[in-house]
Parts: C-alpha cells; sequence; structure tokens
C-alpha cells in the first residue's frame, strides 16, 4: 500500500485529490495538511511513501518543505498553477521526484505516483525553466544513467533519444 501526505491550502482541492488517490486500490491517504509546516508534522509522524504539495502555500512553502525532507526518504511531489522563473532549478535541488501541473489529468497523477516509487522523476516539460542542461543532465533529471541511455537508445529504436530531444527542442536548448 502506497501510503501519502497531501498539502494543499485550498481545503476543496485537498479534500479532491485526497478523495481521488483514497479511490486506488494500492494508495491510501494517511494525512492532510494546509501548510508545509503542517506537512512536515504529519510526514515525521506517519512516514508516508510520498508527499503531494502545493509549491506555495502559507507559513512553509512546498520547497520549503521538500528541502527540510531531502534527506528524509519520504518522495515529493510538488504540484503547481504556474510556472515560475528558477522554481524547477530549486525542486531539482530540493531533490523533488515530481514537479506537475494542477491541471493535469488526474490519471497522470495516479500514475506518477506509482513511477516515482518505482524510482523515476517526472518533470512536466511546461514547468522546466530554460536553464542550460546538457545531455547527462537531462538525463540525471530523468533519472537514467548515461549507459541506461546508451543502451536503450540502441534498444528502443530512438524512443529515449526522441523524447530527450523533445525536451532540449522544449528547452530550447543546443543539441551538439
Amino acid at each position: 500500500m502506497i501510503r501519502i501526505v497531501i498539502a494543499e491550502d485550498q481545503e476543496m482541492l485537498l479534500g479532491t485529490i485526497g478523495s481521488l488517490l483514497d479511490l486506488e486500490e494500492d494508495m491510501e491517504v494517511v494525512g492532510q495538511a494546509c501548510n508545509g509546516a503542517e506537512a512536515l508534522t504529519l510526514i515525521y509522524e506517519l512516514q508516508p511513501d510520498v508527499c503531494i504539495m502545493d509549491i506555495e502555500m502559507p507559513e512553509m512553502s512546498g520547497l520549503e518543505a521538500a528541502r527540510a525532507l531531502k534527506t528524509f526518504g519520504c518522495k515529493v511531489i510538488i504540484l503547481t498553477t504556474f510556472a515560475r522563473a528558477g522554481y524547477f532549478h530549486d525542486a531539482v535541488k530540493a531533490d523533488v521526484r515530481g514537479y506537475l501541473l494542477k491541471d493535469s489529468p488526474s490519471e497522470e497523477l495516479v500514475s506518477s505516483v506509482r513511477k516515482i516509487l518505482d524510482g523515476e522523476r517526472i518533470y512536466s516539460p511546461e514547468l522546466m525553466d530554460e536553464y542550460s542542461y546538457n545531455e547527462s543532465e537531462i538525463c540525471e533529471l530523468k533519472g537514467i544513467k548515461e549507459v541506461e541511455y546508451t543502451k536503450h537508445q540502441s534498444a528502443s529504436g530512438g524512443t529515449v533519444r526522441n523524447y530527450l530531444s523533445t525536451i532540449i527542442d522544449k528547452m530550447k536548448l543546443p543539441t551538439g
């Protein structure tokens, strides 16, 4: 069973996300918080596998809470409505495993929780800042070792390469 804490300052959204996740047979929402400080208290007390939190909340933001959890072992997924300059970079530095848009389909959130627990990192391309990441940094962000990237590149007929090229194109980075 995947144990989840949710932190969201909009009460209706908090309840809705909780209800949607509780419908999944392999997921259980064990706590809900209205800000980052409450989330930290619940996480330390309940020790969930994942914390899904809003990026901007009163008392303590989702990024501040994620930084505090960096070495704790609870994987953090940040939800946000808008891309803000510098947030993506801060999320990566805080070891946030997922950085998603709130207006994404609920199935995407559910799928992301499972993938993140399997070791993947999920970042919405629309939220990625235009930093100059090279290919190995892109691989690192996606949780792919360069050796695995090369192996998958040849084994998958270029699927991973095409996906990374799309990311690079969207980030307007040089491909050479």
